[in-house]
């Protein structure tokens, strides 16, 4: 679990009453400190098809948060500012950037305003009895898991409501009221708000649930492994007896979360062990080809996606939608039609026959898995992979060693040194050139560059004619994958 508040020099501001918070009819307008976050911006747009007057600060407003919540005609004041607050809304969202001195979570906490973290406020008003909450949680693959379950639910005539960490190709959509029972929430482990620090998916409710792999993220708020693991078996307990965990089987450190629920458990992956599972797996440029054993029948199932973890992913969304009384067609028809998930192997283009792929990875496992997923899709052509380590945990030194080894199925590496940010230290930081060593001891060629600035006309001038272009970063890679589609296409 992460560190107690009580741990925290300023614990004092993080202890206080929060007056009780009204049933959801019986609130009118809400406010969002941080809107044009993520998920902070789907809980406005929940909200806001809800029928809630809504509205929201943020020092952070640009696109696509901000034209899209422009589109739902919903008020963004840019800066933060108490006087945003007076008159009191019947609830303030606090977003789980803010810290205890931020100016309007300051405010709230002092004007004793009715007040919740995203993940409690999106319990509160949308998991409620009426609904039955599927929750997708994972340290990876949880938000394509997510978008898979939810096209399968919606293609076989299901209206969930749904809210996903990222936009689906197929609609272009990261969340939905919905109007039957099932709601499915991608599950996130990292913590809610200054003032609680558990992890988001404990506030869920699941009556059914994924979990896709269990491996050591979030180094800012975890202290080890087995905290970060504790996290995974409090939210295994919460199902109840009538409940269903799906745990992928092919992961040893997921399986043992079995034991920690009073709820059915069914496994799923590509070992035979497996109660739902893969077999002769084909991969093509178009996808992955495999036959799914679910209920005692084998099926063939067409996946437009590549990789055995996204073959993994689309079991654990097969698994929960057979609970909700999905045939094996009904899912190998869905899964035939999934376009995945925007920034997991986006093609953005094809400029000069290079393809420019965009994916999210950046643990190390998640940058192995994607670079063989597009070697296995792509045999004959050059692989050339651009990585930036942005995030809090992969700018970390002790994940040197495992990201040069996570570039093997790589023809040659870019490597961007990872963002410094004013509270890292110096001792703690990733060492790019030590990365960049190892990966070229193992045979691939691979340098490092300070800024994108300096990469990309390293990289124009690399790419030729029949090259794929691998772009990951959990950012906005300070823009590359435009620039660097509008550098190659002005070279045609």
């Amino acid at each position: 679990m992460p560190p107690s508040i009580d741990d925290r020099p300023d614990a004092d501001l993080r202890h206080f009453d929060r007056p009780p918070v009204p049933a959801p009819e019986a609130i009118d307008d809400v406010y969002l400190i941080g809107i044009c976050g993520t998920g902070m911006g789907a809980l406005a747009g929940l909200l806001k098809q809800a029928g809630y007057d809504v509205r929201g600060a943020d020092d952070g407003v640009y696109p696509p948060m901000s034209t899209h919540l422009a589109e739902q005609d919903i008020p963004v004041l840019e800066g933060y500012d108490p006087a945003h607050l007076d008159p009191p809304p019947d609830l303030t969202v606090v977003g789980n950037a803010c810290t205890p001195t931020h100016a309007e979570a300051t405010y709230a906490r002092e004007h004793r305003l009715v007040q919740q973290s995203f993940p409690e406020t999106l319990a509160h008003c949308f998991l409620t009895k009426a609904r039955r909450p599927l929750v997708v949680t994972g340290t990876h693959g949880k938000t394509t898991t997510t978008g898979l379950l939810v096209h399968l639910l919606r293609h076989a005539g299901v209206d969930p409501g749904f809210l996903i960490g990222g936009v689906t190709q197929n609609t272009n959509e990261s969340y939905a009221l919905g109007s039957d029972p099932p709601f499915v929430v991608e599950g996130d482990e990292y913590d809610s708000a200054y003032f609680d620090k558990q992890p988001k998916f404990l506030h869920y409710r699941p009556q059914r649930a994924i979990v896709t792999s269990l491996e050591f993220d979030h180094a800012d708020i975890y202290d080890g492994v087995a905290a970060y693991r504790r996290a995974f078996e409090r939210f295994a307990g919460l199902l109840p007896p009538d409940g269903l965990l799906a745990l992928c089987g092919d992961a040893p450190a997921v399986r043992p979360l079995g034991e920690q629920t009073k709820a059915t458990v069914r496994t799923y992956g590509l070992a035979p062990s497996n109660d739902v599972r893969a077999a002769d797996l084909s991969a093509t440029e178009e996808g992955t080809r495999f036959t799914m054993t679910l209920g005692g029948t084998e099926t063939d199932v067409h996946l437009s996606l590549h990789g055995r973890h996204n073959v993994q992913n689309a079991l654990g969304a097969a698994t929960l939608a057979h609970a909700e009384g999905l045939s094996p067609a009904q899912i190998a028809d869905g899964l035939a039609t999934f376009k995945g998930m925007k920034r997991r192997q986006e093609v953005r283009g094809t400029p000069n026959d290079i393809l420019i792929l965009d994916d999210f990875a950046h643990h190390p496992t998640a940058v192995e898995a994607t670079l063989q997923a597009v070697r296995a899709a792509h045999p004959a052509r050059r692989l050339v992979a651009i990585f930036e380590p942005r995030s809090n945990t992969s700018r970390r030194k002790r994940f040197e060693t495992a990201y040069g080894a996570a570039f093997d199925a790589a023809d040659t590496v870019f490597l961007k040194a990872p963002p410094v940010r004013h509270n890292d230290t110096t001792d703690d930081m990733l060492d790019p050139e030590a990365v960049a060593h190892t990966i070229v001891h193992r045979g691939v060629p691979a340098r490092t560059f300070a800024s994108v600035d300096d990469l990309l006309p390293h990289l124009v001038d690399t790419l030729r004619p029949g090259d794929v272009a691998l772009l990951m970063s959990n950012g906005s890679f300070d823009g590359l994958p435009d620039r660097l589609l509008q550098a190659l296409s002005t070279d045609e």
